[in-house]
């Protein structure tokens, strides 16, 4: 898997028509948060027990092929890195991971979006 920053991907996207980016956060996160202009929504965990999503793969799978590039986004960088070795370890093999994700990591107060992430970079996302 490769690791790109939020601009990294944000122009991999621009230059890449086939590549697929996905927000594998949860579904509350993509509406209510926010999420970048263009991702589509496949959660790596869900429900209120944030249980494992048992239909990724086979999401991923009808949305990608293992042909096209994947992006995956997540709110820090964590989840996507999960996600993406996972996807690697079942046979997609053109898989990167926004670093920092679409929020950012904490900073010394606790909160994110201060110091870098998709939203902080101030690239195009949308809230529905």
């Amino acid at each position: 898997m490769k690791h790109l920053t939020p601009k990294e991907a944000f122009d991999f996207v621009q230059k890449q028509p086939d590549a697929v980016f996905i927000d594998c956060r949860s579904e509350v996160e993509f509406l209510f948060v926010g999420h970048p202009v263009g991702a589509i929504l496949i959660a790596w965990y869900e429900g209120i027990n944030w249980e494992l999503n048992p239909h990724f793969l086979g999401q991923v799978r009808m949305a990608a092929s293992h042909h096209r590039p994947v992006i995956l986004i997540c709110r820090s960088g964590n989840r996507s890195a999960e996600a993406g070795e996972y996807l690697e370890q079942n046979g997609f093999t053109d898989v990167y991971n926004v670093l920092y994700g679409f929020e950012g990591e904490l900073d010394d107060h606790h909160r994110r979006s201060t110091h870098n992430g998709w939203r902080f970079e101030g690239l195009p996302w949308e809230q529905c």
